[in-house]
Parts: C-alpha cells; sequence; structure tokens
C-alpha cells in the first residue's frame, strides 16, 4: 500500500502510522488510487463515534428539518420577513438553506467541477501544496487535526485564504479563475446574510460587519472520496464552527447532518440552493441568541467523491477582544460568556480536537 502499514498488520504504532501517511503525501485520495481494500487503522474510529453513524437519508419534513429560505426579497419590503426566517432558524437550529441567492448555478457548478479536477490530480501534481503551515496562503492535506485526533477521518482539503491578503498566483492553476470568482460572488452574499443577522439581533444592518473588521475569510474544499469501509470511519467528525458564519456549498451527493435536539437530521442537498451555519464567535457576540451547532459528515459510501467548498468568516485580528455584545446583556438575560481575546480563542482551538467544543472553554 505504497509503504504505508496496512490494517493487517498486528502491532500498531500510531504515532509511526501517522508520520509514514503524512510523509507520503498521499491524502485520502492517494490512498483510493493505490488500490486499498480496507482502511488503515489510523482512519478506525472509536465505538462511541460510530455506535450512532446512520447513512443520509430523505426524512419527512418535521420540526428537526433544515429550512430553506428564499432570500430574493432582502432589499425589498419583503425584507422584514426575510430577517425573521433567518433569526428563526439561526436560534432554532444554526444552520438554514438559502435559494434565489444571486450567485449564478453557472459560478458554483464550474468551481465544483475545478476543485473536483485539483483533487483528482495525480499525487505528484498535489505534493507541491500538502503542508500544515498556511504561509503562502494554500495548503493542500488530508485532516487539519491529524496529529490531535482520536481517529484521522477519510477526506483532503484545500484550503485557501481569501483575506485579508489573497495571492492569486498561489491557487493552483487547475482552479485559480474559479476559485477567484466564486470569492467575489460569495463575498457580496456574505454581506447580505451578515446584514440580515444583524438586523435580527436588534442592531443596524451593518453593525456585525463594522464590529468584526478586520476579517478573515478562508475557503475549505472538502474532498470525500468512496471509502470501502464507511462503517469504521467518518468524512468528518462531529464538531462547531468557529468565527461568525459559515457558507457551504454542496455537490450532488448526500453526507452532512447537523444535531437538533438530539437527533442527527440531514442537510439534503437541494439544486440551486446555500448551506449557512452559525459560528462560534457569533454564538458569542450574540449572547446565545444564534446557536452554533454540531454537524458532521459521514464516509462517502458512493463511488464518486463527494465535494464541498466553506467559505468561514472570521476574526483575524488576534489581539480584539470578544464577549457578548453590550447591546445584548441585560439584567434580564446576563452574559452567557467571558470576555477574551481572539488569540486565546485560536490557540485553545488549534491545540484540542476537533469534536471538543470551544464554547464550554468561554461560558461565563
Amino acid at each position: 500500500m505504497t509503504g504505508l502499514t496496512d490494517t493487517t498488520q498486528q502491532a500498531f504504532d500510531r504515532a509511526q502510522e501517522l508520520k509514514q501517511f503524512e510523509e507520503s503525501k498521499l491524502g485520502v485520495q492517494g490512498l483510493v488510487d493505490s488500490g486499498i481494500s480496507s482502511i488503515p487503522r489510523i482512519f478506525v474510529h472509536p465505538p462511541e463515534t460510530l455506535s450512532d453513524l446512520k447513512p443520509a437519508q430523505p426524512r419527512p419534513v418535521s420540526a428537526h428539518s433544515i429550512p430553506t429560505i428564499d432570500i430574493s426579497g432582502h432589499d425589498s419590503g419583503w425584507r422584514p420577513s426575510v430577517i425573521e426566517e433567518v433569526v428563526h432558524a439561526a436560534r432554532e437550529l444554526g444552520f438554514f438553506q438559502v435559494v434565489n441567492h444571486g450567485v449564478p448555478n453557472e459560478v458554483t457548478g464550474h468551481t465544483i467541477a475545478a476543485v473536483k479536477a485539483f483533487n483528482e490530480q495525480p499525487t505528484e501534481a498535489k505534493a507541491g501544496v500538502y503542508r500544515r503551515d498556511f504561509k503562502t496562503g494554500v495548503r493542500f492535506l488530508s485532516n487539519v487535526d491529524l496529529f490531535n485526533s482520536k481517529a484521522a477521518s477519510w477526506r483532503d482539503s484545500l484550503h485557501i485564504r481569501l483575506e485579508p491578503q489573497l495571492d492569486t498566483e498561489e491557487i493552483p492553476e487547475v482552479c485559480r479563475n474559479e476559485v477567484m470568482e466564486w470569492n467575489q460572488q460569495i463575498q457580496r452574499l456574505e454581506g447580505i446574510l451578515m446584514g440580515l443577522l444583524s438586523e435580527g439581533l436588534g442592531l443596524s444592518p451593518g453593525k456585525l460587519q463594522e464590529l468584526t473588521r478586520p476579517e478573515r475569510r478562508t475557503m475549505v474544499a472538502n474532498y470525500y472520496p468512496c471509502c470501502p469501509q464507511p462503517d469504521l470511519t467518518v468524512g468528518f467528525v462531529s464538531h462547531t464552527d468557529p468565527g461568525l458564519i459559515a457558507v457551504l456549498l454542496q455537490d450532488h451527493l448526500p453526507g452532512l447532518q447537523v444535531k437538533h435536539g438530539g437527533v442527527w437530521v440531514d442537510v439534503p442537498p437541494i439544486p440551486g440552493a446555500l448551506v449557512v451555519n452559525i459560528g462560534d464567535i457569533l454564538q458569542i457576540m450574540s449572547n446565545g441568541e444564534y446557536k452554533s451547532a454540531d454537524h458532521r459528515v459521514l464516509a462517502n459510501l458512493n463511488r464518486e467523491a463527494r465535494l464541498s467548498i466553506a467559505v468561514f468568516y472570521n476574526l483575524s485580528d488576534l489581539e480584539v477582544q470578544v464577549g457578548p455584545l453590550p447591546e445584548l446583556v441585560s439584567s434580564d438575560k446576563p452574559a452567557a460568556f467571558r470576555q477574551f481575546a481572539m488569540g486565546e480563542y485560536l490557540k485553545a482551538l488549534y491545540t484540542a480536537p476537533l469534536e471538543e467544543s470551544m464554547l464550554n472553554y468561554f461560558r461565563a
């Protein structure tokens, strides 16, 4: 298996196998290309993770369903109604899908195809950007938490820093033009969404963006190849997102699930829709009004690889103080979280397993 230890070997030196996998720069797709029929043990998750895994499947509309919101009226007399829908979803689930958002289907389709093309290149073509450090603003790797997690997840990721500085020449040529166009389109949509969420808190439309500059925007494209043993691993462990909001483009394959009321709920791919979810920092700033929900991705059991592309809207100033907004704290609703520097949050985030919620670190 291209020099990597096979799961049939009796002795299991986890640290050594992680090192071998990392140094091979194969990624998960490289393992698949090598013809494996069983997954390496570094990808096998413990029983407590595997016990409640269920394949994503259509479910009837219920109180747990992820709402789909038409936001075409955001700049018309329908704006109060759009805000009401967005706020309800942000409070109850922390997840919703938006349609009629203004991002052309042509752009989303070309972006998915181009990023898939990057992932499906030979290993040698991707090895040049396979790295853990983010100094150039572009990195390709498998499992950002590879050395901190209990077990690796069955995915590869392409990370591109969009702001505060986007170095277009660093973006792989096979997807460069498409990523740049996607960035322009999604930046406009993020502004609309932040305005709706800001008004939903009783603030002015531009208040949240004003409070959160300078921002850091990062695109993460997660590529989930077919897994030969999907019952033994996951595509992405249960976690919450850092930052303010994330906007996610899914392809047509299922797999994304969000936890609501103790139940895992599918977030089905809807043609033309984009998924929006609340991050930890926005839950903290909103004093718990908005919810940062646990979500996960099941291992892909389809022959075709699954792809999703998320853009995260974060804070970039490590010294900035974060906490519940004063306007949202009162004697009736005291601060649910303490004040802290953004750097403290990021240090905790990068040294803990992904499945460990950061919110608990900063509760009042």
